[in-house]
C-alpha cells in the first residue's frame, strides 16, 4: 500500500518561502501524476498544483502562479511544492497525493487521486 508523507510546513512571515516535501513509500509513484491541494479552515479543499508522471507539464491554480512551483524527482519518490512570496490567504493544510499507478495526465480534480497524504500546516502570518 503506497503511503504519502508531506513535511516542510511551518509558521513563516508573509513574503517568506517554504518547500514542501511528500515522500511515497510502499510502492514507486513514477508512473503516477501527482498533486497538492490545500484546505483552509472552514472552507473547501482546493487544488494547488498537479504534476505529469515525467515532470514534463505542469499546471497550476491561478492564486499560485508565478509563486509556487512543483516538481518531482522519481528516484527518490518525492513530489515538491516550492512557494514563494507566501501571503497569509496561503494558510492551510498542504496535502500530497498521487494517483492510481499508470494514470500519468495531471489533473486538479482531487477526484482522480487514490492516494493522500496526512497534511503539513502551512501558516503565514502578516
Amino acid at each position: 500500500q503506497v503511503q504519502l508523507v508531506e513535511s516542510g510546513g511551518g509558521l513563516v512571515q508573509a513574503g517568506g518561502s517554504l518547500r514542501l516535501s511528500c515522500a511515497a513509500s510502499g510502492g514507486t509513484l513514477s508512473s503516477s501524476a501527482m498533486g497538492w491541494f490545500r484546505q483552509a479552515p472552514g472552507k473547501e479543499r482546493e487544488s494547488v498544483a498537479t504534476i505529469t508522471s515525467s515532470g514534463g507539464l505542469t499546471m497550476y491554480a491561478e492564486s499560485v502562479k508565478g509563486r509556487f512551483t512543483i516538481s518531482r524527482d522519481n528516484a527518490k519518490n518525492t513530489v515538491y511544492l516550492q512557494m514563494n512570496s507566501l501571503t497569509p490567504e496561503d494558510t492551510a493544510v498542504y496535502y500530497c497525493a498521487a494517483r492510481a499507478r499508470y494514470y500519468s495526465r495531471p489533473t486538479m480534480s482531487a477526484n482522480e487521486y487514490v492516494y493522500w497524504g496526512q497534511g503539513t500546516q502551512v501558516t503565514v502570518s502578516s
